[in-house]
This record gives C-alpha cells, sequence and structure tokens, in this order.
C-alpha cells in the first residue's frame, strides 16, 4: 500500500496550500495556478467526504482516511506530469494526518504517518484564521480556529518544514505568495546554471 501514497520525482516547485478549514486555500491554489499557468491539485478529501454524506449523511471514519491519502497523492502524481514549472497542491498527506490525528485522539494509519514524512515539498503556505469562517456540509470548528491553526504550525516546526504564514484578505494573500515563489523559481534557476 505505501507505493500508492508516494509521490512521482518531479523538478517541478511544489507548493503546499496548508492549514485549518475554510482559510481559503482552495481560492488562493487557483489563483495561483492561473497566475503561473500550470496546474493545482484539488483537496480529495473534500471529494470524496462530500460524496460520503451526500449518500448517507456519514461523516470521516478512521477507515476512510488511508482512501483519502491514496487519492490525494494520485490527483498530485498526476497533475505534476502536466504541471508547469510548478505544482500547486491544495493539502497534502501531511495534512491528511493532522486531521487524523485531531479527530481520532492521535491515532495515524502507520501508512500515513510514515509516507507524510517522506514525500517532499519545497515550500508550504500555512494560512491564517483572518478570514470569515465559511459554513458547509464538511466543516465542523468554527470555534476552534486559533487551536488548530497551532496544530498545523507546530506540525510544520516539529518536523523543520519550510513555510511562510500568510494572512490577510485574499489579494494580500496572493501578492506574497507570488512574490515567494517567483524567489524559488529564480533561486533553482540560478542552482541549474
Amino acid at each position: 500500500m505505501e507505493k500508492k501514497l508516494r509521490q512521482h520525482n518531479s523538478d517541478c516547485i511544489k507548493i503546499v496550500l496548508f492549514g485549518p478549514e475554510s482559510t481559503g486555500k482552495t481560492t488562493l491554489a487557483k489563483q495561483l495556478a492561473a497566475y503561473y499557468d500550470t496546474e493545482w491539485v484539488p483537496e480529495y478529501a473534500r471529494e470524496y467526504l462530500q460524496a460520503k454524506w451526500n449518500k448517507n449523511k456519514e461523516i470521516c471514519t478512521y477507515d476512510d482516511l488511508v482512501e483519502i491519502a491514496k487519492g490525494q497523492i494520485s490527483l498530485e502524481n498526476d497533475a505534476v506530469k502536466k504541471a508547469n514549472k510548478v505544482l500547486i497542491c491544495d493539502t497534502d498527506l501531511l495534512e491528511t494526518k493532522v486531521y487524523s490525528e485531531v479527530y481520532f485522539d492521535g491515532l495515524v494509519h502507520p501508512d500515513l504517518d510514515k509516507i507524510s514524512l517522506e514525500n517532499v515539498y519545497d515550500l508550504y503556505l500555512l494560512t491564517y484564521i483572518d478570514v470569515p469562517w465559511v459554513k458547509d456540509d464538511l466543516r465542523d470548528k468554527p470555534h476552534q480556529r486559533e487551536e488548530m491553526f497551532l496544530q498545523f504550525k507546530n506540525t510544520l516546526d516539529k518536523y523543520g518544514l519550510p513555510y511562510v504564514i500568510l494572512k490577510g484578505d485574499q489579494a494580500n494573500r496572493q501578492k506574497n505568495a507570488i512574490k515567494i515563489i517567483d524567489q524559488l523559481i529564480a533561486q533553482k534557476s540560478e542552482y541549474n546554471r
């Protein structure tokens, strides 16, 4: 099963939108992909869990997490083949791991736990909670936003992963993200000379 959770090798710069629910990750992922004329990877958990909810009004179970992880990495592996220098990921397996820890009392499937740290990304864009929370069928933590943000931040700190925190309105977040990604592109170009 581990093989189904591994990302394909690529020369693309891989950026992950990371953070609590309803913090503008999907909107920003689409904006960045349009700006860089590249692919973006949607959050597979939303598709999977919304379909489950629509069918039987069922919520996420522990067993769903491996299927979500497989779906997420499959979308990423498909998108990276078509990406233009940069791949924008609206979440990754580490985010799935964080949600597993939160919703299932610290439990994480062993394969997910291992692979979530082996897959490599160039930068995490950690989205702050200073945008309005928007209710939908899947979101359920409007009063735990600060706690959730700290959980995501602490995870990045714990594993020493590169990240920046994006705050402000959508235009400000996009401007700051582009500035940082442009720096990564320039560094990679300089390195490849």
